[in-house]
């Protein structure tokens, strides 16, 4: 029997020679996994979010299945790609909604990356624009931190996404959660 990893492997390199089979074995192997992400994402928004779990991994899906220059490498690349594809529709959600009701939305940072110690929740706009203002310092701290917050992914996940050591991985998730403290503290 071949494992589930192997699978999405296989079906990923189908899928960059455009096998429209390949795209919908993929959703059945990859949707749950997707659905948890969005579904933690989801739970760091406010109550009342007029975006299900179920419609954010759908639109990710779509995102994910018209890329047609990424070569996927394997399951982890692609739900690192799928993260980034969340945090880009919540953040355009959000803006739609502050261009709409000029009312921010506000977004609630679990341990995965504490920030100000006043109590306050701060905004996902204001999150996003630190981390682009942190990605022009470390881009690849600001990756880690893109995958383990927005995207869900364990440290040793995020090290195998991005082919690099826990060891480095630990230390640039360290150094993004000071820097991102220290300017969401400020803001």
């Amino acid at each position: 029997m071949t494992s589930p990893v192997l699978n999405v492997t296989q079906w990923l390199g189908q899928l960059d020679a455009g096998s429209p089979e390949a795209a919908n074995e993929l959703f059945a192997l990859l949707y749950d996994e997707l659905r948890r992400i969005a579904s933690a994402r989801l739970r760091r928004e406010s109550p009342g979010h007029t975006l299900s779990a179920t419609a954010l991994a759908h639109e990710a899906w779509f995102a994910l299945a018209a890329q047609t220059r990424t070569q996927w490498q394997s399951r982890n690349h692609f739900l690192a790609v799928a993260s980034t594809m969340m945090r880009r529709i919540l953040v355009s959600h959000a803006r739609g909604k502050q261009a709409d009701k000029r009312d921010a939305v506000m977004v609630t940072l679990t341990d995965a990356l504490p920030v100000a110690g006043t109590g306050q929740e701060p905004e996902l706009l204001r999150v996003h624009e630190a981390l682009l203002a942190f990605e022009a310092v470390d881009a690849r701290a600001a990756k880690v931190v893109e995958l383990r917050f927005f995207g869900g992914l364990e440290l040793e996940e995020i090290a195998e996404a991005m082919d690099m050591s826990l060891a480095t991985v630990k230390r640039d998730w360290t150094v993004a959660r000071a820097w991102l403290r220290r300017s969401l503290s400020e803001s």
